[in-house]
């Protein structure tokens, strides 16, 4: 579709724009209904995900996939956050350009390169709109970098999807396949920057850019893992520093710090347990985390932590204990004593949580929490929980 939209489809799309979308589908238009359509669904998503250019008058916005697919505004200001200001930045996969747009700010020269001719169109009508001076370049990423001049940061974000339109999460597996272009990446370039599956093993995924990352990025938004990040440059890198974002938290560590994780003496009511966010939990960097909080891991397993008080900066959720038990039948039914509903987690446990909530006869939700999990010596036990109100929480 081109970018070109008549002012009559626009009047349309701005009278109709809170529309359901597949309620005017069945209605009747003398406008470009295909087109009106999509931007109306675009815009709808953008409300939430891409504030800035859904209040932007004039924005295009792509299809629905390359809507599900782009980065959201938060994830992309974050982008921008970690990288120094410099002379020359090349996105090699502009995309629909939102991280092109968010990185851009801290160059001085910005080049979008995209092989879809349709997401250049857009890219060029956007980016003068959304307040950027930005090169667009219609070419394929591999025959654009081969003669690229010199850049101090390229980023690339590598299709997922195999020929047959599958996932893939490998970087071997991507197109473009980073891993086999990274000698000319880094010819080309200081830095590069990988925005990939939060899916991937990050630890293959250092080994299969050869040593060469020194940062790794596990994005949340809203305590659901989004991007794995990789800045790589041309030195090789025994421990990359690891940076665990979850909307403002930020926990940061090496990859090789010397500690490992103690192991709780006991647990009982008044102690709280600890649960790390999203972020965390895919870097698995639990011994980390309790030498520098001080605190002490339910079991090996569980990736569930316990502290005599509140902790201060936690990277995760905090609950206080009221009451524990074993699945003993009695103990079970002493704890849950005028408990109606819970939410249930299971951390190393033998069921899940649906299983556990009919075997306890609870309803979903309320103020109550049930962390079932495996102690050290492999007993199950049951946390009923309540967590810090909302004004105390970190």
């Amino acid at each position: 579709m081109s970018p070109m939209i008549s002012e009559q489809t626009w009047k349309f799309i701005a009278e109709h724009r809170f529309d359901d979308v597949r309620r005017l589908a069945l209605s009747s238009s003398f406008v470009d209904m295909p087109a009106a359509l999509q931007q109306i669904a675009g815009w709808q998503t953008a409300r939430k995900k891409l504030p800035t250019w859904a209040a932007t008058d004039g924005i295009v916005f792509p299809p629905r996939l390359n809507m599900e697919q782009c980065s959201s505004e938060r994830a992309a200001r974050y982008k921008a956050k970690i990288v120094s200001s410099g002379n020359r930045f090349v996105d090699l996969t502009g995309g629909m350009g939102v991280d092109c747009w968010a990185l851009s700010e801290k160059f001085r020269e910005t080049v979008y390169v995209e092989q879809n001719e349709m997401l250049c169109q857009l890219a060029s009508v956007n980016m003068p709109l959304l307040g950027r001076n930005v090169e667009v370049v219609h070419a394929d990423a591999v025959e654009y970098l081969a003669e690229m001049p010199h850049a101090d940061l390229v980023f690339v974000d590598p299709s997922r999807r195999d020929a047959n339109g599958f996932r893939t999460y490998g970087i071997t597996d991507c197109v473009p396949n980073v891993a086999e272009l990274l000698p000319v990446l880094l010819q080309r370039s200081d830095a590069v920057m990988l925005k990939l599956s939060p899916m991937l093993d990050w630890h293959k995924a250092i080994a299969d850019l050869d040593n060469r990352v020194s940062q790794v990025h596990v994005v949340s938004i809203g305590g659901e893992c989004k991007e794995l990040l990789l800045v790589a440059g041309r030195e090789k890198t025994v421990a990359p520093r690891m940076f665990c974002v979850d909307d403002n938290s930020v926990f940061s560590c090496t990859t090789d710090e010397n500690c490992v994780a103690s192991i709780a003496d006991g647990i009982g009511p008044g102690q709280w347990l600890l649960v790390p966010n999203a972020s965390v939990m895919k870097a698995g960097c639990f011994a980390q985390l309790s030498a520098r909080y001080h605190v002490n891991q339910v079991a090996r397993q569980s990736h569930l932590f316990i502290a005599d008080g509140r902790v201060q900066g936690f990277p995760g959720r905090q609950f206080c204990i009221v009451g524990t038990s074993t699945m003993n039948k009695h103990e079970v039914m002493a704890m849950l004593n005028g408990v109606k509903s819970a939410n249930i987690s299971v951390r190393n446990f033998p069921m899940s949580a649906e299983q556990l909530r009919r075997r306890l006869r609870l309803e979903d939700g309320g103020d109550n929490y049930i962390f079932a999990t495996s102690l050290a010596d492999g007993s199950h036990v049951l946390l009923l929980c309540r967590r810090a109100v909302k004004n105390e929480a970190d």
